[in-house]
């Protein structure tokens, strides 16, 4: 069985908002985010995909469900809208992950391929997965079958460096599931690891080893190299040099992966933030006229549109500080 990674049965457009690296504000990105799609209407889904500490309920300000992927997959109830529950925010729904349950954070393939599918056929006009930290499997499968993969990023080294990880993982991670030749999957699982013997260091490196054994195949990485786009929003924002990081890397991924990373926006670093959160608030419902709100909203926009920032609007926009 392969993920349905290229296509979506459904007519839900699905995100994952990752990262690798934890405290980047993803789960604050996927709430706020899936808030501004509800304010224009839209009818919005938001799962925390997080399978081992799942807290996106807390940032929406309501209890832990009755009803959570943990009872999907264990059976408990056989249907995901069963585990969907309202938010109090018109259009917007919740389903919450699994919470203090060491085996759900590494279901079984049966288990996460049934959750994949089911998450996958639901029907909506946008489903917002909110992935846990790491670059684990389960982790990098709910990043493939989205749509739009997006990437939250602290101007910082640690958060810097955990994104071109990820990156490349998800991106091997999909080789992976391309390849059906067992030499050619052996060389792609051997590549993941860093000092792997056969000195392969990107994806270029990649693709001309897996072209030397098979040129078609080769061929066809190139192609999901060229066509993998996943977005990058920078987080708490504190001066033009922060929003310049975003240029920084798509230059980086295009010259040192060959991939092609559209950076769609950031948020600015905003007291009102951490309020809401200590509220146990949406920012986004309980600031909304906030500057971290107005970069919230400018970043849902350039993703319903497929636009990504430029030179010209960074000079233009960009905080005086």
């Amino acid at each position: 069985m392969q993920l349905q990674d290229q296509t979506n049965p459904s007519k839900s457009e699905i995100w994952a908002v990752g990262g690798g690296k934890g405290g980047t504000g993803k789960s604050f990105l996927s709430a706020n985010l899936a808030i501004a799609l509800s304010n224009q209407g839209k009818r919005v889904l938001l799962i925390d995909a997080d399978l081992g500490c799942a807290n996106l309920h807390t940032c929406l300000g309501i209890d832990y469900p009755e009803s959570t992927l943990s009872d999907l997959l264990t059976g408990r109830i056989k249907r995901i809208e069963e585990a969907i529950v309202p938010t109090g925010i018109a259009d917007l729904g919740l389903i919450s992950g699994a919470q203090d349950i060491l085996e759900m954070a590494n279901p079984k393939y049966a288990q996460k391929m049934r959750l994949l599918k089911q998450i996958q056929e639901l029907d909506m006009e946008y489903i917002i997965l909110d992935l846990g930290a790491g670059t684990s499997f389960n982790i990098l499968d709910f990043f493939l079958i989205a749509d739009q993969g997006i990437l939250a990023v602290l101007p910082e080294p640690t958060s810097i460096e955990n994104v071109y990880r990820f990156i490349k993982s998800v991106f091997y991670r999909r080789f992976r599931k391309i390849a059906r030749e067992d030499s050619v999957r052996e060389i792609i699982a051997r590549a993941m690891d860093q000092k792997n013997e056969n000195g392969i260091k990107t994806p270029y490196d990649l693709i001309e080893q897996v072209a030397r054994m098979d040129g078609a195949v080769g061929e066809q990485l190139k192609n999901e190299m060229y066509s993998f786009r996943p977005k990058l929003v920078v987080n708490q924002v504190r001066s033009k040099d922060d929003i310049t990081l975003g240029f920084s890397m798509r230059s980086s991924c295009t010259k040192y992966f060959g991939i092609t990373v559209e950076y769609v926006g950031y948020v600015e670093y905003d007291d009102h933030v951490w309020q809401a959160t200590k509220r146990r608030r949406p920012m986004l419902t309980e600031y909304p006229m906030s500057s971290s709100a107005r970069g919230i909203h400018k970043v849902a926009d350039n993703l319903v549109h497929h636009k990504q920032l430029t030179i010209d609007y960074l000079v233009k926009t960009a905080p005086r500080r």
